[in-house]
């Protein structure tokens, strides 16, 4: 069993930044955000491995990074330019312990945080 729990949401102005946090209770390999708003589904925005392989949503390529700290089982998301479509509950998820990242598919995921509120205004 893995715990993760998200911090770091916020509101902020469009074109601004935020980094989102995930602390995880043991090492995973393969961590990952999603994002969802209320009616839609839960959708993917990036995941990283312990070997350095990333995935990235379309919509965010080039505006957020993911990135993981081993040591200190934690997972960040800096997301800069940031639009109001952007606006969402963002939650952490990892894979079972060695597993690495295949996709951004929710059924991939085992383990999943309560989620931080992230809010974009014009």
């Amino acid at each position: 069993q893995v715990h993760v729990a998200e911090s770091g949401g916020g509101s902020v102005q469009a074109g601004g930044s935020l980094r989102l946090s995930c602390a995880a209770s043991r090492y995973t390999s393969c961590m990952a955000w999603f994002r969802q708003n209320p009616g839609k589904e839960r959708e993917g925005v990036a995941a990283v491995d312990s070997g350095g392989g990333t995935l990235y949503a379309d919509s965010v390529k080039g505006r957020f990074t993911i990135s993981k700290d081993d040591a200190k089982n934690s997972l960040y998301l800096q997301m800069n330019s940031l639009k109001p479509e952007d606006t969402a509950m963002y939650y952490c998820a990892a894979r079972p312990y060695y597993m690495g990242c295949r996709n951004l598919l929710v059924t991939d995921y085992a383990y999943w945080g309560q989620g931080t509120q992230v809010t974009v205004s014009l």
